[in-house]
């Protein structure tokens, strides 16, 4: 049973959990894809009903952003942890890379996915990355075409929320893929565009304030987590927790 968070039903499992329950779905018939929302994404999905349905038909739903983790506190309902979409690929690529899975990449800016290519299969010896294609495309055709042609296992999908959600709902059935993993930006951190923060940050669940700090036009979304725990709490006061 998922544990509802503002109007979306999150896994409660933990980062390991989450990546053998991935490489389970890669063996299963048919398609499947994750989502890994973060407080923006899900404030999004209280205001738009259809992609808040986007979001709880996914057959992984994880929560990325440490507010997920906050929120669910406050609410009584608390969670295992984060389970960050980029470190759930990192697990699901080690996994591949010993079953000999293949994986394509699409997202991101021109050029950016093959370099994200080149990195990955220099650092997960065995992976096998069969295509990529950048995010900039008018025609979806094409992509499906390509992902089909590749013989590609799983897409890890980059193209930010929600175009993402609804590109894998879609067009995930027809590029034969078994799944697809919504994953944002991890494509430029993968590429070595961007960086993430320091693992320090990252345990400390900060990962957002040094994002912050490397950004500062990001204020104005930034300004939303606190915002959306408010709610939270909220949602508590008024008997609406302590339900899963």
């Amino acid at each position: 049973m998922r544990t509802d968070i503002m109007g979306v039903g999150f896994d409660d499992l933990t980062l390991d959990e989450a990546a053998e329950k991935g490489a389970a779905l890669l063996r299963e018939e048919g398609f499947h894809y994750v989502v890994t929302p973060n407080p923006e994404i899900v404030d999004r999905a209280r205001r738009e009903e259809p992609f808040r349905q986007a979001l709880n038909g996914a057959d992984l739903v994880l929560p990325d952003g440490i507010g997920i983790v906050y929120a669910a506190r406050l609410l009584g309902r608390p969670l295992k942890g984060r389970c960050p979409g980029i470190d759930l690929a990192g697990r699901l690529m080690a996994h591949m890379a010993e079953s000999g899975e293949r994986l394509y990449l699409l997202g991101a800016k021109p050029g950016v996915a093959e370099a994200a290519a080149r990195n990955l299969e220099e650092k997960y010896p065995g992976l096998t990355i069969c295509g990529t294609h950048d995010g900039y495309f008018k025609e979806d055709a094409p992509v499906v075409e390509a992902i089909r042609a590749s013989g590609a296992d799983a897409v890890f999908v980059c193209l930010g929320a929600p175009k993402q959600e609804y590109w894998m709902i879609e067009h995930g059935p027809a590029t034969g893929a078994k799944l697809m993993a919504g994953l944002g930006g991890s494509l430029d951190v993968f590429a070595g565009v961007a960086r993430r923060a320091p693992e320090a940050w990252q345990k400390l669940g900060l990962e957002w304030l040094y994002r912050l700090l490397r950004e500062p036009r990001r204020i104005g979304r930034m300004a939303r987590l606190p915002l959306f725990l408010v709610e939270a709490a909220a949602v508590r006061l008024k008997g609406g927790g302590d339900r899963g």
